[in-house]
Formats: C-alpha cells, sequence, structure tokens
C-alpha cells in the first residue's frame, strides 16, 4: 500500500495542483517559491487536522476575490475552500484496511481516496455574523468626535476578508469524504454533478481518525542544528553552573582515588552498553561509504570525567577513533558535512523507529518529508545520501507484510538528480504573477513513458554527465559549443546585464542534438533561449534529394564542389547541416530561407502565463565596410561572425592572439573568403579563441549581432530589462 497521488486546492500558491508519488522515493523540484515545501507543510495541516496552523493568508490569493464577491452577493460566488485528495494504492490484501474508505460494496478500483476539506461551517452565518460585527463596530465608533476636514473612521472589521483574518479558525472548520475512483477521469476531474460521500463520526471514530490510522506523515527539516544554542531552561542554565564550579575546584579533589577508579569502572562498563546499542546504527552508516581508507572509523565513547560528570549535557559523545589503540578525538574535530549526514540519517532511523515501535494501530503508510538534504552536505555526500537512505531504512524495516515506507525529497541540488534520473523527479513550475501567481507540477515519470527512448536516453545520460541545473532555473540558453559556453557570461553582461539578475541555466549541446532537447523543454515549459551556429553546407546537385544529403563538415576540395562540405552561408543552394535549424526552429535546412527568415519564425511565443516561450538565433547577414569597399556577409559560426562584427578590432596586431588577423588581404571579398577559411581549418583552435577573448578588455569589442538580439529578447521576456542610464535622465527631465 502506498500514497499514489495528491490533489491539493487553494492552499497558498498551490491553487490547484496534481501530484503522482512515486512508491518508494519523489523528488520535487523548482525554482524558488515554486510551492516544493509547501506541499509538506498542506500534508501537515490536513493530516494532522489542527486549525491552529492555518492563517488567513494560507488561502490561495487567486481566491481572495471570491470572498468579496461573496460578501457584494453576486450569483454563484462562494468562500474558498482549502483540500486535499488523498489516493491509496491498494492491493487486495490490503482492503481491510481501508475499509472505511471503500465507497460500496461492489467496489473493484485500483484506488481508494479520501477528501479533507477545511471548509465554512456555514457560509450564511458565517456573513451574519462579519455584518454584525461591523454595525457593532461602526456603533462604537460614531460616539467618537470626528476631527474637522477629515473623512469618518471606518472600524475594523471593514470587509468580510479582513473579518475572516481573525476569525478563520473559529469560521472554518474539517470535513472528510469517501472519493469513488469511479466517478473521476485520469486527469482527477470528478465527473459533473458527482457529490462525495461526507465521512461522519462512526462508533467513536472521526475522519480524523480513519485517515491517521492510515498514514503517519513525518518531516525532516532543512533547519538542522547541529549543536546547542545558548541559553535554555533554568535547569539547564543551573547544571551549566554546577559543572563550572565543580571544574573551578576539580584539584581539590584531585586525590580522591575511589571516585577516580568509580568512574573509570563506570565508563568501561557505559563504553561497552553504548557499542552494543549503537553496533546495528553504526553498520548502518557504514553503507554511506564512510570511513574510507583515510578516514577515521565511528564510534561512540563516553565522556564520563570529574569536570563534565555535572553536567548532563556532555554524558556521551560522538568520538572519532585514530587507531587501535584508543586514541579518538571528539566530534567537533571532524567535519560539518559528515556530521550532518549522520544526523539526518539518524534522524531518518529514529522516526522509522518511532513508527515500527507503534505495535497497536500502527498506521501502514509512513511518509517522510525531507527538505534539503544538501543544506551543509557537499556534492559526493548529497549522492550518497540519496543513493543510500531507501537501502539504510529497508534495513531496520522489520514491519509485517502490507506495511511501507515513502520518502518525498524537496531539493535544490542537481546532485541529487545526477544520482536518480528523471523518474523520480515531480517538477514545480510557477504561474502568473501577483495574486494570481500559482504552481503546476510536471511528473517527469510521464514524461519518460511517453518520450521515445533514443531520444530519453540521450537527455538522461546528458544531465548525468552535466550535473544539470535546468530544473531550478529562470530560463535556460542552450549554445552551440564549449566557446560560447565560456564567453556567455560576459556577452550577457554586455548585451543584456537584466539577465544577471536570473538564474540561467547554461547548457552545452550543439547544433546536431540541440533538437533532441525540444520534448523535455516544452514538456517543462522553461523560457529557452538557443545560441546556434549556420553550419551552411554544399547542397546536392539533384534538388530532389536534398532532403537526403548527409552533410559533414570537412575543407572544400579545390576543384570539386561534394555535397555535404563545408561551405560559405552566401553559396548558392548552401544548405544547413544544423538540425536544430532543419528540425525545430525555423524548421528548414535552405541557408538562403533561414537568412530570410523573420523573428516570428525564429520564435515560440509563451503560453498564457508568459511561460515557456522559446528563440533560436544564429549568425546573420550584416554589413562589412573597409575602406570604400562594403559588401553583406553571413558567419558561418561564432568566430567568424564575431570577426565580422570587429572587424577593425580583429584586424589589429594587438589582437592577433584571436588569430582572426588577416595578413594583406587584397579587398574585403579576399578578407571575408580567408576568414572563412581560417576559422575551419583543422590547425584552428575554438577554445583558445574563446580563453584569448576573456584576457582583453571587455569594453574594446562588440558581442555579435545575432547574440546580442538574443539575449536582448531573453531579457525583455524575463521582464528584466534594465534602463539605460541616458534614457533614464531623459525620462526624468
Amino acid at each position: 500500500m502506498h500514497l499514489s497521488k495528491i490533489r491539493l486546492k487553494n492552499y497558498r500558491r498551490l491553487a490547484d495542483i496534481k501530484i503522482d508519488l512515486d512508491s518508494e522515493l519523489s523528488i520535487f523540484v523548482g525554482a524558488n517559491n515554486s510551492g516544493k515545501t509547501s506541499v509538506a507543510h498542506a500534508m501537515h495541516f490536513f493530516i494532522g487536522g489542527a486549525r491552529d496552523r492555518v492563517s488567513f493568508h494560507d488561502i490561495s490569493a487567486c481566491r481572495w476575490s471570491d470572498i468579496d464577491a461573496f460578501e457584494a452577493g453576486q450569483a454563484d460566488a462562494a468562500l474558498p475552500v482549502l483540500s486535499i485528495d488523498l489516493w491509496f494504492g491498494v492491493e487486495q490484501a490490503d482492503l481491510h484496511r481501508v475499509i472505511d474508505l471503500l465507497p460500496n460494496l461492489e467496489w473493484q478500483g485500483a484506488m481508494v481516496g479520501v477528501r479533507i476539506s477545511f471548509a465554512p461551517r456555514s457560509e450564511d452565518e458565517t456573513l451574519t455574523r462579519f455584518r454584525e460585527r461591523h454595525a457593532q463596530a461602526q456603533e462604537a465608533v460614531a460616539a467618537l468626535e470626528n476631527p474637522e476636514g477629515e473623512e469618518p473612521y471606518v472600524a475594523p472589521p471593514r470587509t468580510l476578508r479582513e473579518y475572516l483574518e481573525d476569525e478563520l479558525q473559529r469560521e472554518y472548520e474539517f470535513k472528510y469524504f469517501v472519493l469513488d475512483e469511479a466517478q473521476f477521469n485520469e486527469e482527477l476531474e470528478p465527473n459533473e454533478g458527482y457529490e462525495p460521500q461526507e465521512l461522519l463520526r462512526d462508533q467513536g471514530r472521526t475522519g480524523k481518525d480513519i485517515v491517521n490510522s492510515l498514514i503517519k506523515v513525518d518531516f525532516l527539516h532543512a533547519q538542522r542544528h547541529l549543536s546547542d544554542s545558548e541559553g535554555g531552561s533554568r535547569a539547564e542554565e543551573l547544571s551549566r553552573h554546577l559543572s563550572r564550579y565543580y571544574q573551578r575546584n576539580l584539584q581539590r579533589h584531585g586525590d580522591d582515588y575511589n571516585a577516580i577508579r568509580a568512574l573509570a569502572d563506570s565508563e568501561i562498563l557505559l563504553n561497552q552498553h553504548l557499542e552494543q546499542v549503537f553496533a546495528d546504527t553504526l553498520q548502518r552508516l557504514a553503507q554511506l561509504g564512510y570511513p574510507g581508507l583515510t578516514n577515521p572509523r565511528l564510534m561512540i565513547k563516553s565522556a564520563l570525567n570529574p569536570a563534565t560528570v555535572m553536567n548532563s549535557q556532555d554524558g556521551a559523545h560522538v568520538h572519532y577513533a585514530l587507531n587501535d589503540e584508543g586514541l579518538t578525538l571528539p566530534d567537533k574535530y571532524n567535519g560539518l558535512g559528515f556530521k550532518n549526514l549522520i544526523y539526518m540519517v539518524v534522524e531518518l532511523l529514529d522516526l522509522h523507529a518511532q513508527w515500527l515501535a507503534t505495535e497497536e494501530k500502527r498506521p501502514p503508510l509512513h511518509l517522510v518529508f525531507v527538505e534539503e538534504p544538501e543544506a551543509h552536505l557537499h556534492a559526493q555526500l548529497q549522492q550518497v545520501f540519496v543513493n543510500k537512505v531507501l537501502e539504510i531504512l529497508a534495513a531496520e524495516d522489520d514491519a509485517p507484510d502490507g506495511f511501507h515506507t515513502q520518502l518525498a525529497l524537496t531539493t535544490h541540488s542537481p546532485h541529487i538528480l545526477y544520482e536518480r534520473g528523471f523518474q523520480p523527479i515531480r517538477y514545480f513550475r510557477r504561474e502568473g504573477t501577483g495574486i494570481a501567481q500559482a504552481s503546476k507540477v510536471l511528473n517527469l515519470s510521464e514524461f519518460y513513458r511517453t518520450t521515445a527512448n533514443p531520444s530519453r536516453d540521450f537527455l538522461e545520460r546528458y544531465l548525468k554527465l552535466t550535473h544539470c541545473d535546468l530544473f531550478f532555473a529562470d530560463a535556460a540558453v542552450l549554445v552551440e559549443g564549449n566557446v560560447e559556453r565560456l564567453v556567455m557570461p560576459q556577452m550577457i553582461a554586455k548585451a543584456a546585464p537584466g539577465l544577471r539578475s536570473c538564474y540561467l541555466s547554461v547548457l552545452e549541446i550543439g547544433g546536431a542534438y540541440a533538437h533532441l532537447f525540444r520534448t523535455l523543454i516544452e514538456f517543462i515549459g522553461i523560457t529557452t533561449l538557443v545560441v546556434t551556429d549556420l553550419d551552411s553546407v554544399n547542397g546536392p546537385a539533384d534538388e530532389d534529394n536534398a532532403d537526403d544529403a548527409e552533410p559533414v563538415d570537412g575543407d572544400d576540395d579545390e576543384n570539386e564542389v561534394v555535397a555535404g562540405s563545408t561551405c560559405t552561408p552566401e553559396t548558392p543552394d548552401a544548405l544547413t547541416s544544423n538540425q536544430m535549424l532543419a528540425q525545430w526552429l525555423p524548421g528548414t535546412n535552405r541557408i538562403d530561407e533561414l537568412l530570410g527568415a523573420d523573428e516570428e519564425a525564429k520564435t515560440i511565443a509563451a503560453d498564457d502565463f508568459g511561460l515557456g516561450a522559446i528563440r533560436v538565433t544564429y549568425p546573420c547577414t550584416v554589413n562589412l565596410a573597409r575602406g570604400d569597399e562594403q559588401i553583406e556577409r553571413a558567419g558561418r559560426t561564432l568566430e567568424v561572425a564575431f570577426a565580422f562584427d570587429n572587424l577593425e578590432w580583429t584586424q589589429e596586431v594587438a589582437n592577433r592572439e584571436l588569430r582572426l588577423r588577416v595578413r594583406a588581404p587584397q579587398n574585403l571579398e579576399d578578407l571575408a573568403r580567408r576568414l572563412h577559411d581560417k576559422v575551419h581549418s583543422s590547425n584552428y583552435k575554438k577554445t583558445d579563441f574563446a580563453l584569448a577573448l576573456l584576457a582583453k578588455d571587455p569594453d574594446a569589442w562588440n558581442v555579435p549581432h545575432y547574440i546580442a538580439e538574443g539575449l536582448e529578447w531573453l531579457e525583455a521576456t524575463l521582464g528584466v530589462a534594465e534602463e539605460d542610464e541616458e534614457q533614464q535622465q531623459g525620462d526624468a527631465a
């Protein structure tokens, strides 16, 4: 038995979300403020059934207008209801556990569901009480003298919304309903007119009792304090004072050998006891790969000595064995990361053990939320934790059949995704702004099932190789290669400085493979800029077979034009070998059509929430001028396009490290052709160009026109464009 699906409504920014949970481990990812942690808080609130854990601001902001409409008496207006639908996957052997949730005796489904709602006790009575309270407040202030010239004071509560801010916990209550799977479609949408059956108190069992008999929810929060803070209870302070007093007067008792011997004997016995008690736990910690060959072995050692015996908090410590002769160091001499790993594992084992220890009425399902396990953990320990945590809990699990533990992790760590792949990922996507802000949850296991194997396998392997942060970014920038990735930060600073306030995921994907990212980019709906090369090649002589050509980059033969060989973009009938341009945007392989494409052909528009816009940019035709000569050319790659947009600067002797300088060109046409040949020769190292460019003064060169255009589009799309100082001064004037 496991928790299969959740549907949450009107709770914070989770106005209406559906989450498919993995039966073992689900990983919640997404940008900041996308609602990942709110799922855990919602589970805590609804399953705990405590009204004091909710405030008015837990109601989704997009529902506040419903309160105003209800106060105004608009038809069909109603007060918002917060609710969560829990769908449990059950088998025949589990039916006796969920007998209270079976909708009827003919039920033969795979899931049983329960709805927990936090709803008004009576909408009409709430409105009546508000109006009475409002009238009383106005009567009370009517007798007050109003200063001349000022508007009359209106005492709170002025609106129903303001009334509920103070009285929500009294006006609302929890209600429980049985859900019939047969009355819902695959999207968890109920059939029209369906009303679920309310769970009323039956033989002393409330809806809350029934839910708590099925599931126990625990939390391991990100804020983990590994040492006691100063202060505390008075008893704690007294203990510290006594300990300090004893320590100051230690020399007076130095000759009390009976006391010293008693402490020594007790210490030996206590060490033996601690070794036995912690043997299983330390053995499971060893599965995390620690200690390694060079790391000290973990052991538990008592700290009974005259200086600390008075302090109950110092009765026992974690120590680290340095050798087999008994030399140890206290835990504070080891790294915080490993201590945090131990803390989390021991905490999880403790939560798990408490669940297992509930012999009577133990819930068959234990759901544990772990918030940001990467806090205080470096990359290697993050991977160890997510890899081994299920094994460690399984080793501890001596529960009978039918009892099950599920984990849900919220994380911002690409290293954790690296270990688990696509299937456990639940991507929280932010939608809307202001009071309309909300989130949508995408199930990447569905993407895994529906995407063709070659493309899916490529994406999963690529993301594992790059520790991709795509799922945490505000936008993605897909670049052609290593050169673009190296120079992109500097180009962003020059061409679109507003983007520096955003979290961009810059992925090096190459033109030949960019189209394989299409399914993933469009699935998660992330705003994306693709910066790629034109990659012009000679087309086949037979136009009818142009689509069957398989271009391969190479040097042109001096005497023969070979189909698929590298050529300049202005070559007649040239095609592109870039599959991004041919198969995605703009969707043509003809160079002349690519150079003539407008903005609309290069762009996929955003959705209704302003998300998911995609734009491709590649070298375009620019005007070259030198002396009295002028021609129009397009660069085949970034390096040539950069030279065209910085023609005079790249031809200076001082910038020869870029290897874009052409000696004694006959004319501008010759210069453009030789630049193309130089960059595409076998001994030209593109990475050296990027590194040499980074060493130059960024104010001395211009960002290539096509890259600047794309970055400015991304800046405007994300709404982070910075106004020019001169423009600001002009506006002020």
